[in-house]
């Protein structure tokens, strides 16, 4: 594997470290694609020195922001030949945040950061993509998805650029589970995109995991003391870091795309807004995701919002 290319963003904690570690134990050429460079550096010679393997490259990049995307391409593009596969990890939520904030291009940070980000960076690297014998794309869902069951629950997609942030209730909460559900909306849609080119792209949702030092630290002191407690029967992110592995080299995915995979590595199937009894087994059970995924209406609207914005 030792020619095979992987680019992680948010390579430097979590889950995102957890999968660096484990591609490079692997053999593969890893590219931690990270924001806080000072943090970055001492996770990679800790994944260095652990997988005794060399080739685990960083690079410096803020999802949020889209000249951060381009250089980022534009510097990988020249160093390497091809991509092999493309693991968008990277992610924003801010617990306890009760401010709108705006990324550099004036877009609401979750969504420039969760959505469009790697919308513009996939966009950017499809080319490098498709020199590659099997490309494969991984998009890091959540479970938050779940709250659009609740046939009530929308994206605001009339809100993304702070158009009502001054009039109405900003949750960073809520905002986080419609950049997610964006995104999935979004892996469905690049799945009919670049089926001709042979990319596949999928979404893994993820499950509760023990959360960092350095997440835990962010906190508001509410969150931190729930945060540790929630540790305590957490699993470890090594778990979620194998299931990265396995979608995105194994052959029992090498056909896969356009789907959503939950924790225990199975194919996700959309399901209608029920009530009572099998609304609840919706929300509690791992089998099924809102039908608003799939909505075609809803599809069309994120994948045109992400054109025009990511445009120019």
């Amino acid at each position: 594997m030792k020619d095979k290319i992987v680019i992680i963003t948010g390579a430097n904690s979590g889950i995102g470290k957890a999968a660096a570690l484990k591609f490079a134990t692997e053999g593969y050429r890893v590219i931690m694609a990270c924001r806080n460079m000072e943090m970055s550096r001492a996770a990679q010679k800790e994944i260095t020195e652990v997988s005794n393997h060399t080739h685990v490259d960083l690079m410096e990049l803020d999802v949020s922001s889209f000249d951060s995307i381009r250089t980022f391409c534009s510097a990988f593009k020249a160093k390497y030949p091809r991509l092999d596969i493309l693991i968008h990890n990277a992610a924003y939520l801010s617990h306890g945040e009760k401010e709108y904030k705006l990324s550099p291009e004036h877009i609401e940070l979750t969504f420039a950061t969760n959505t469009f980000g790697p919308f513009l960076m996939t966009r950017l690297l499809a080319d490098h993509l498709e020199k590659s014998q099997d490309p494969r794309i991984l998009h890091a869902c959540t479970t938050n998805i779940k709250h659009f069951f609740d046939p009530k629950r929308k994206i605001d997609f009339d809100n993304l650029r702070g158009e009502f942030r001054d009039t109405r209730p900003y949750s960073v909460y809520k905002m986080y589970g419609d950049s997610k559900m964006a995104l999935l909306m979004l892996t469905f849609k690049m799945a009919q995109e670049f089926k001709s080119q042979g990319i596949k792209v999928n979404a893994l949702q993820i499950n509760r995991v023990k959360l960092s030092k350095e997440t835990i630290k962010k906190m508001r002191s509410f969150w931190k003391v729930l945060a540790w407690a929630q540790n305590l029967t957490n699993p470890l992110p090594s778990g979620m870091a194998d299931s990265y592995f396995h979608i995105c080299t194994s052959d029992e995915f090498k056909n896969v795309t356009g789907q959503l995979i939950n924790h225990k590595r199975e194919i996700v199937q959309p399901s209608p807004n029920e009530t009572g009894i099998a609304q609840l087994k919706n929300i509690f059970g791992s089998g099924s995701y809102p039908s608003y995924a799939t909505d075609a209406q809803n599809v069309e609207k994120i994948w045109k919002l992400s054109t025009t914005l990511t445009e120019g």
